[in-house]
């Protein structure tokens, strides 16, 4: 199932698809040199709520994203068993 990096819960895995179209040029270059490429695999750490920025983490790295950045980073939900 595909969706965005935003809608994950705390726990969820996923694997990033891509980026959609909105998302300005440089946040894309930044995010891929955090190490957010696609086939790349994300685990949330923690989703408060009230839009708190979410935490993740990639290439045993943590980093917090907020809603304008994490929306538009297109990831594919791991299944149980990935």
């Amino acid at each position: 199932m595909n969706t965005n990096l935003w809608s994950l819960k705390s726990g969820d895995r996923c694997e990033i698809v891509g980026y959609d179209d909105a998302l300005d040029e440089k946040y894309r270059i930044r995010l891929m040199e955090f190490g957010f490429h696609p086939g790349e695999s994300v685990s949330c750490l923690q989703s408060l709520a009230f839009g708190a920025p979410k935490v993740y983490r990639v290439s045993n790295t943590v980093f917090s994203l907020d809603d304008e950045v994490a929306s538009h980073v297109l990831v594919r939900i791991a299944t149980p068993h990935e």
